[in-house]
């Protein structure tokens, strides 16, 4: 007997929102798709028809019980979102124009993407840049606007193609394929390192000249100083990564850290900071100010090549499927970016 196909899912009323929605009850974290009027997603004074959002590893967190990420309850998890002004009361975030919001409190302490509405306040929210589709500008999301404010900080530190070999550990993840791919974009050297035993065809399709596994990058554990190595350097891991990148950098270059899946203590010497004159330039997308923020979504729309973006989509999902995403980012079962389309 063949299975009958499954039900659509109902439209959503008008001024109704379809959302992802975690709530918490002591040391109970619990999960689920429900409908929200639109006077129930938060302050703000822009209404947004969300068309695409992006898994992040923060947005796996606030699921995990004990958590203190998430800062509200209920809360509608999603960094990043990407879509369609509905409303707005402010002359400079127009009825109709496509925009992006992340960072500062979305996802955390307000209401965020995982939903076909959001409500966000005018100074979150970013003009999608002309020639950029919704869709790419979900894939660049926070994991691109973190690879590509790291790559600014580093220039502006002193880096340039032709320096030498720039690397990029934790590159099998979301900003560590950003950085990998807008690194070889501007051509820079990339030598990307990954823990993953299958990624290593992927990153060269990304654009990374050489890959290298953890083992190779931990060489210099142990030791004060390592051989001067790397011209600059992508952090997207923290922790005895970090201490091992640092020991490694030649002499007046300089680590961008944003990550730190794999510890949030750094256990180094002042050793490579006065020796070799390095710097360690910590990157936060949280609160960095709006016009920094648009300023670096303008260049987005030609800083990363269509088909490499194609090929950093690991997955689509909709809401229904979402908690089986989320589950896999903490898990580190994805690579690249992982899509949420709302209205799926």
């Amino acid at each position: 007997m063949s299975t009958p196909p499954a039900s659509p899912t109902p439209p959503t009323p008008p001024g109704e929102a379809r959302a992802f929605v975690v709530s918490k009850e002591g040391d109970q974290v619990t999960s689920g798709v429900r409908r929200l009027d639109a006077d129930e997603l938060g302050e703000g004074d822009v209404l947004v028809a969300v068309e695409w959002s992006a898994v992040n590893y923060k947005d796996g967190m606030v699921t995990r019980p004990g958590n203190r990420v998430a800062r509200i309850s209920p809360l509608v998890p999603g960094v990043d979102l990407v879509g369609t002004v509905v409303s707005s009361p402010d002359p400079s975030v127009a009825v109709g124009s496509p925009v992006v919001a992340h960072g500062y409190d979305l996802g955390v302490a307000h209401h965020g993407g995982f939903s076909t509405l959001a409500r966000v306040p005018a100074g979150w929210v970013v003009p999608l840049p002309p020639g950029l589709s919704a869709r790419r500008a979900a894939v660049i999301g926070t994991a691109g606007f973190t690879a590509a404010l790291s790559l600014d900080r580093l220039e502006h530190h002193g880096l340039a193609p032709g320096d030498g070999p720039v690397l990029v550990t934790g590159a099998s993840g979301g900003v560590g394929s950003m950085a990998v791919t807008l690194l070889a974009a501007r051509g820079y050297e990339v030598v990307a390192s990954t823990g993953s035993a299958g990624g290593h065809a992927y990153l060269t399709g990304l654009g990374a000249a050489r890959v290298i596994g953890r083992d190779e990058l931990a060489g210099a554990d142990g030791r004060t100083l390592g051989p001067e190595r790397w011209a600059g350097a992508v952090d997207c891991v923290g922790g005895p990564t970090l201490a091992s990148v640092l020991r490694s950098l030649r002499y007046g270059a300089a680590v961008a850290a944003s990550g730190l899946t794999g510890g949030n203590t750094l256990e180094t010497s002042v050793f490579p900071f006065i020796v070799r004159n390095v710097s360690l330039i910590g990157v936060d997308t949280v609160e960095t100010p709006i016009d920094e923020r648009r300023r670096v979504w303008e260049g987005m729309a030609g800083a990363f090549p269509d088909e490499r973006l194609d090929d950093m989509v690991d997955s689509e999902t909709g809401l229904d499927a979402l908690s089986s995403a989320l589950d896999r980012i903490l898990a580190g079962g994805t690579r690249g970016r992982v899509l949420v389309d709302p209205h799926r």
